[in-house]
């Protein structure tokens, strides 16, 4: 055994196999764009087929009397929950209507949940960390400080549908932040080519679905919204509340000026899609900045361990050979 330890440590082996491992991984890296395959045009032809499937469909509700509802009901349990113990009063928060538009969360039902989350998380949180605390594991700790523990987490349920409602905003600003600069290009181009500003939307609500939902959804809205609103303006400050981005609402601040002033659209656009750009560049040369010091601990621990072992290692072999 000793004698195969030894044969296996020896340098001469060692650095084959590393520059085995190392040729390995070269022709892995060289070969994988290769074997990388395009599926845009397989998935957009999907796409254009699931549309004309949904388009049938809905003609064939609408030919058959079919009521069609755009909104979605909460749920009876949850709504009847919420009525009866007033938490519209108790628990609703304004703020909260603004965090579920930002999430992409419309109408009722999803402020009913959010009420209903809001009332049993900290119940059932509490409950499961007493029983959790008290009855699984045992632990040899005072029972105030097990109820103190039990109460930490009940607080924590009842912030819970707050954090989950901020992680889901972050998710959709980061694509809507992403695409933003693009689609003010195609919303100039379509400017500068006669069309209306409704016409502009959407046209790039279409074009950009590919790269953000959200923000093909929220340019829907917005024409939608341009088309029924008696004030204009008020679909552009709607889309600002609902998107939450300072680049967002400088371009509805300059569509607002242009509508009252007639100011010109194109010269504006133009300007707003370079700054647009600009910020997203530099939020990203930020990250790159800030990315050598969250590389210290990873650098520490994994890194420098191996490095260790690849300059002291034949040392260490050969000094066990000579013992």
């Amino acid at each position: 055994m000793t004698s195969l330890i030894t044969q296996y440590l020896d340098l001469q082996t060692l650095t084959v196999i590393f520059a085995a491992i190392a040729a390995g991984a070269t022709v892995l890296t060289l070969a994988m764009p290769l074997m990388v395959t395009d599926t845009l045009g397989k998935r957009m032809k999907a796409v254009a087929l699931e549309r004309e499937k949904i388009r049938q469909r809905e003609r064939e509700r609408m030919a058959h009397g079919n009521k069609i509802s755009l909104r979605q009901s909460p749920k009876v349990y949850m709504k009847r929950a919420v009525d009866n113990f007033n938490l519209t009063k108790w628990v609703g928060m304004e703020e909260a209507r603004a965090m579920l538009m930002q999430a992409g969360f419309r109408g009722q039902a999803p402020y009913v949940t959010y009420l209903f989350f809001r009332m049993t998380m900290p119940v059932v949180m509490l409950l499961a960390s007493l029983f959790y605390i008290f009855l699984i594991i045992d632990l040899d700790y005072p029972p105030m400080l097990k109820i103190a523990i039990s109460i930490g987490c009940a607080y924590l349920g009842m912030h819970s549908p707050n954090l989950f409602l901020k992680n889901k905003i972050q998710r959709r600003q980061v694509s809507i932040k992403r695409a933003f600069p693009d689609a003010l290009d195609l919303l100039l181009i379509c400017v500068e080519s006669g069309m209306s500003i409704e016409a502009a939307f959407r046209k790039v609500s279409e074009e950009v679905g590919t790269q953000s939902v959200a923000l093909a959804e929220e340019f829907t809205l917005t024409t939608a919204e341009l088309s029924y609103l008696p004030d204009r303006r008020q679909a552009y400050e709607n889309l600002a509340q609902r998107t939450g981005l300072e680049g967002v609402k400088a371009v509805c601040l300059a569509l607002q000026q242009s509508e009252r002033y007639g100011t010109p659209l194109a010269t504006t656009l133009r300007v707003l899609a370079q700054e647009n750009r600009d910020m997203r560049m530099s939020e990203a040369e930020k990250k790159a900045a800030g990315l050598p010091p969250k590389l210290t601990v990873p650098m520490i621990v994994f890194f420098l361990p191996v490095l260790f072992v690849v300059i002291l290692g034949p040392a260490a072999i050969r000094v066990m050979a000579l013992q």
